[in-house]
Order: structure tokens, then sequence, then C-alpha cells
């Protein structure tokens, strides 16, 4: 923790300031409220135009739920763990850690995904070496 054991009462880089630990926890809990009210909504309506556009090899609403939930886990993090608080190297640890690690689950998805659809698509093949 810092050195006067204070916590910053803001968020978003400084643009909505609270007067308490209190109101910083609410105002932070309406945030991710709101996030997740996207989230279900989106998974509910489905809107056509995300799940026919494909960017990077996946539906663009599925970027979109990848990309809310690692910014519910980012609020989650910096503000209810205090990582706000603590010095540069040990948030940079723990961040550049979690990113690598959120980067390599999805690549794992991504490709097993695709060798699942093409195991569906065309059948068993085997191999004759």
């Amino acid at each position: 923790m810092g050195h006067d054991n204070t916590h910053k009462l803001e968020i978003f880089q400084g643009l909505l300031k609270f007067k308490s630990n209190t109101q910083k926890i609410w105002g932070v809990l309406i945030f991710l409220s709101i996030v997740t009210i996207i989230e279900v909504g989106l998974g509910i309506v489905k809107p056509k135009f995300l799940t026919e556009w494909y960017p990077l090899g996946m539906k663009a609403l599925n970027w979109i739920f990848i990309i809310l939930t690692i910014v519910k886990a980012y609020y989650i993090a910096w503000d209810f763990m205090h990582m706000r608080d603590e010095k540069s190297s040990l948030r940079r640890a723990v961040v550049w850690t979690a990113v690598f690690l959120i980067c390599y689950l999805v690549f794992i998805l991504l490709q097993e995904g695709t060798y699942i659809e093409g195991v569906k698509a065309n059948g068993f093949v085997k191999w004759d070496f």
C-alpha cells in the first residue's frame, strides 16, 4: 500500500471523484453493473450485424464479450483489490502476467475451435503415413 495508507477516491483516471470509500465502491459497482447489463443485453439480442462480421477470424460479438470481460476484470483488480495503491512494479507484474495469460487463452481457444470446426466440416480424416 502507499505510504499514507489512504485510498484514492477517483475512478477513470480522475474523471469521477468521490467523497468517501463507500461512494467509490458504489460508483465502481454501478459501472460494473452497467457493463454486465450491456453484456447480457447483447447476449440476449445478438444483433445480426455483430454476428455476421468476422474481424480477426471471430465474430465481432465474441470480441465485444472478451473486451468487456477484460474491462470488468481490470476494474475489479484495480479498485476492489487495491492495485491502484500498490507500487508500480507490483502492478506491472500482475497486469503483464494477466495480459499474457489472457492472450494465450484466447489463442488456444481460437486454435482448438478452428480444429473442431474442421473436423465437423470434413469428418474424421485418418492420416496415411
